[in-house]
C-alpha cells in the first residue's frame, strides 16, 4: 500500500507541469450535468480531478466553473 508521501512523489515526478483545467459556462442543469460526466470520465482517485471554482454569472442563469486535473492518471500499485 502507497504512503501519502509515496503517492506526493509520484504526482511531483511523473505529472509535473501536466495540470489540465477546462472553464466552461453553461446553463445550471447543463453545468451540472457536464460536471458529472467529467467526473465520469476523470475520477478523482486517479487523475486529482476537481472544481476548482464554481459561480453563478450575474443575470444571466449561467454558471462558469473551471475543472482541474492531471494530464495521465495516477498509478493504482
Amino acid at each position: 500500500m502507497k504512503t501519502p508521501r509515496d503517492l506526493a512523489d509520484t504526482i511531483k515526478g511523473r505529472n509535473s507541469g501536466q495540470l489540465i483545467r477546462q472553464t466552461l459556462r453553461l446553463s445550471r442543469a447543463e453545468a451540472r450535468k457536464r460536471a458529472k460526466q467529467l467526473f465520469d470520465e476523470f475520477p478523482s482517485a486517479t487523475y486529482l480531478t476537481e472544481i476548482e471554482s464554481w459561480q453563478e454569472a450575474r443575470g444571466s442563469g449561467q454558471v462558469e466553473f473551471t475543472f482541474k486535473r492531471i494530464e495521465n492518471p495516477i498509478d493504482s500499485d
